[in-house]
């Protein structure tokens, strides 16, 4: 819709002091050639647009020129309001900052949508906590996100096993995992980035001196990296089963999903009785016990020995104990 990259243009500038075409068409996913005509009709239409000629040129709004938000449609400001994460602000140590931010958005908005905040709030909330658990917001979080918002070097110690350690730490970001926080900050010394739980932090203190972002450095890609690492690092040992259908269909539920899922694409073809023989990845044979327990007579362990010795011994109980 060309209104609405009109208007996405204009706040694109209203953010920047200059963009160039490229920018602009790579930001707007259009040609050079559609910028260049979407700027002459906002210009046409009375927004102060200017094009700097030459190399170095490239688009800009004169005078200060700011636009309200009274371009927003009433689905467009509630999912500003669904932005925000109401209880990870409140350990952070932001819901004031956020509040008053939310009222400063609400009074700039058309008098129509000055509800937007109640009715997001109303049909949608986030929950981040798993199941079963009660979390407890870590003591230093709003220290360590205060040294996040500030770009502040902080030293922390830290508990890892049975020892504290001191690290010098450049705070990139915060990262919250099923109800867990997560630091992830580049390691000053060693200058690599790394990922710290909050909650084993027993002490941080923030520098006066400011460092240098890595303009590059991806939060998301990041995370989603480490986490991957981390959930292959866990899966050191295999075992090789055979699954009924309901086997194969409980699996993922059962492990890993993305390790099971990966097992099941790469097993043969069922065999007469229609089960399949799968190696999968598991964490450690105690782990591989509890988790396929929960399959029942759906799962036979083939290998290693000491884990179908196990289910064995599990099947002679059951029996004893069921049986007449």
């Amino acid at each position: 819709m060309r209104a609405a990259r009109l208007i996405t243009m204009v706040l694109l500038l209203q953010s920047r002091t200059s963009m160039t075409a490229a920018e602009l068409a790579r930001e707007l996913e259009v040609s050079e050639r559609t910028v260049t005509r979407d700027a002459q009709a906002l210009a046409e239409a009375g927004v102060p647009v200017y094009a700097d000629r030459g190399r170095a040129g490239g688009y800009r709004l004169l005078g200060g020129y700011r636009t309200r938000l009274t371009g927003l449609a009433r689905g467009e400001a509630e999912a500003l309001f669904l932005s925000g994460v109401p209880g990870a602000l409140r350990e952070m140590g932001l819901a004031d900052t956020a509040s008053a931010a939310r009222l400063k958005v609400s009074a700039a908005l058309l008098p129509s949508l000055r509800d937007a905040s109640r009715t997001a709030a109303q049909r949608f909330h986030l929950d981040a906590p798993a199941w079963f658990t009660d979390p407890e917001t870590p003591p230093l979080l709003p220290e360590v996100a205060e040294a996040v918002w500030d770009d502040r070097r902080i030293t922390a110690r830290y508990r890892r096993g049975g020892q504290e350690v001191e690290r010098e730490l450049e705070p990139y970001g915060l990262v919250l995992k099923a109800g867990v926080w997560y630091l992830c900050a580049r390691a000053t010394r060693a200058e690599v980035f790394r990922v710290y739980r909050v909650d084993r932090c027993t002490a941080v203190d923030s520098q006066e001196e400011r460092f240098a972002r890595d303009e590059e450095f991806d939060l998301p890609a990041f995370w989603a990296e480490q986490a991957e690492r981390f959930a292959r690092s866990l899966l050191r040992a295999e075992v090789v089963v055979r699954l009924s259908g309901e086997g194969v269909r409980r699996l993922p539920y059962a492990v890993d999903p993305v390790s099971a899922r990966a097992a099941l694409a790469a097993a043969d073809a069922p065999d007469g009785p229609g089960w399949v023989t799968v190696t999968l990845p598991v964490e450690s044979e105690e782990v591989a016990h509890a988790q396929l327990t929960a399959l029942g007579a759906e799962v036979e362990v083939l290998s290693p020995p000491g884990l179908r010795a196990l289910f064995a011994r599990d099947a002679q109980r059951i029996a004893r104990l069921y049986g007449p």
